[in-house]
């Protein structure tokens, strides 16, 4: 990419000046200029690359220059009081936050490697486009991973398959999260995919025309509605299908892998009063339907779903929500930036959906060793949850494989820590039981009772780690 392509691009939808731009362009080239990639090409093409990406996600200026920046820092001679002088210390700040740490000081690579993470995660705590341009670094580096040996391939997409991929998941950036995953599993396993990926060629040549005859009579019937929408088909990431494969245990003939449209729209009473034709025209699947407009995801994703059976009998998943849902749904929490920078209030919530986030990174920081760090991290990451309800019938979610003791902390620190014992469906168990979803767990309290050191084994969430931690620090309990 050249720098005019660049520059317009960010122009179509950001009136901030690029002048900044340019000069971040001009610097990091001469700052690598001798500098050659494994595949034998300059390496500022990384830099070029990873701002384009930032662009295709519409991020603000600051982010767009220090993704053009991102490894001046770390691979050139330039001292970070020089830099910080040139950029300013909002671009510095971003840059340091993605620089990684020097392998040096520690005792292991694996060390290093957890380490890395945790500076990230903390720099994330101070500003959430951190991670935001190491997912583009990451991007990037996963669709030029053929230069590599072969080793070096499966260590990468290991890490990027376990950590990346989830964190983009967690962050609601569906879009970078599905290629992450299908770059990794090409690497990590080339034949599952290649044969897998001629199946679902083949399957979807098949299915295009049915696929077309039911957008067909869907547009005219929501023609008729007269409110104002589109239609656009929704294509199932690779390695999602080979999960599900997994997880039913059944070959990918067997999968139901049932065809997709996506109908978006203006208004949130829209997406309702689409719902009411889908369903008057077409047959409902029983029990299909879910409402993430009025209760979102964590990661800020909404949507009205549900599975209707078309003429030809397959079943059709559909999906309504509106030009804002849609846009979160594709860029997540990066689609917010612009709204918070650009035009006040427009999105004056954002910090409050920012906060489970910046609550779970205060946890993070409490963990003493990178090994227990990385490890909370990947529990915390787990994108399949299991939902628990209280006796009153509130719904509480946690990671697969939570406790009782867990799902203490999550209604109160208080009733996590004077916890002594838990009842799940109405029998007695014990505080390290593994919940299920849809279970009803009921703790029980006695109010002279304190957290126990053992209690560290058995919970899985950082939250109620740090604060059993918390409690034995400030009791005189040594950790260690």
């Amino acid at each position: 990419m050249e720098l005019d392509e660049l520059l317009k691009k960010f122009r179509e939808y950001s009136s901030q000046d690029t002048t900044l731009l340019e000069y971040a362009w001009n610097y990091s080239c001469e700052a690598h200029q001798e500098q050659k990639r494994a595949s034998g090409e300059k390496y500022f093409v990384h830099c070029a690359a990873v701002a384009e990406i930032l662009v295709d996600y519409k991020m603000d200026l600051e982010t767009v220059a220090a993704g053009l920046l991102h490894d001046v820092l770390e691979d050139t001679k330039i001292p970070h009081e020089t830099f910080k002088k040139e950029f300013g210390d909002e671009i510095y700040t971003l840059v340091s936050g993605v620089t990684k740490i020097e392998t040096l000081k520690f005792s292991s690579r694996d060390e290093a490697q957890a380490e890395n993470w945790r500076k990230m995660i903390l720099a994330t705590a101070k500003d959430i486009r951190v991670i935001v341009i190491k997912l583009a670094d990451r991007l990037h580096n996963m669709r030029t991973l053929n230069f590599l040996t072969r080793e070096k391939q499966l260590e990468i997409s290991h890490e990027t398959i376990s950590l990346y991929a989830p964190l983009a998941q967690r962050l609601g950036i569906f879009q970078l999260k599905s290629q992450l995953e299908d770059l990794s599993f090409k690497y990590l396993h080339p034949d599952e995919y290649q044969s897998l990926l001629a199946k679902v060629q083949l399957r979807y040549a098949m299915r295009e025309k049915l696929l077309e005859d039911f957008r067909t009579e869907l547009e005219k019937h929501l023609g008729g509605a007269n409110v104002p929408h589109r239609v656009l088909s929704r294509a199932k990431n690779l390695y999602s299908i080979y999960r599900k494969m997994l997880r039913q245990d059944k070959p990918f003939e067997e999968i139901q892998d049932a065809l997709g449209v996506r109908v978006i729209t203006d208004t949130v009473i829209n997406c309702y009063a689409l719902l009411g034709v889908v369903h008057s025209v077409f047959k409902p699947v029983a029990g299909s339907f879910t409402d993430y407009i009025a209760v979102p995801k964590m990661n800020l994703y909404q949507s009205l779903h549900t599975s209707v059976m078309a003429a030809s009998g397959e079943i059709i998943e559909i999906q309504i929500r509106t030009e804002d849902m849609h846009r979160t749904s594709e860029y997540g929490i990066a689609a917010h930036w612009r709204y918070k920078l650009g035009e006040k209030g427009a999105d004056k919530h954002l910090d409050e959906k920012l906060n489970w986030l910046r609550q779970w990174m205060e946890w993070l920081q409490d963990l003493s060793s990178p090994r227990e760090f990385i490890e909370s991290f990947k529990t915390d990451l787990e994108l399949d949850q299991i939902f628990i309800f209280t006796p009153k019938g509130d719904v509480k979610p946690l990671p697969v494989d939570a406790t009782p003791l867990d799902f203490a902390y999550t209604i109160h620190t208080d009733i996590g820590n004077t916890c002594i014992g838990a009842k799940v469906n109405n029998k007695m168990v014990r505080l390290d039981h593994e919940l299920k979803s849809g279970d009803m767990c009921e703790i029980i309290t006695r109010r002279n009772s304190v957290p126990k050191k053992d209690w560290l084994t058995s919970v899985k969430t950082a939250g109620a780690r740090s604060h059993i931690r918390k409690y034995l620090r400030e009791h005189g309990q040594a950790l260690e």
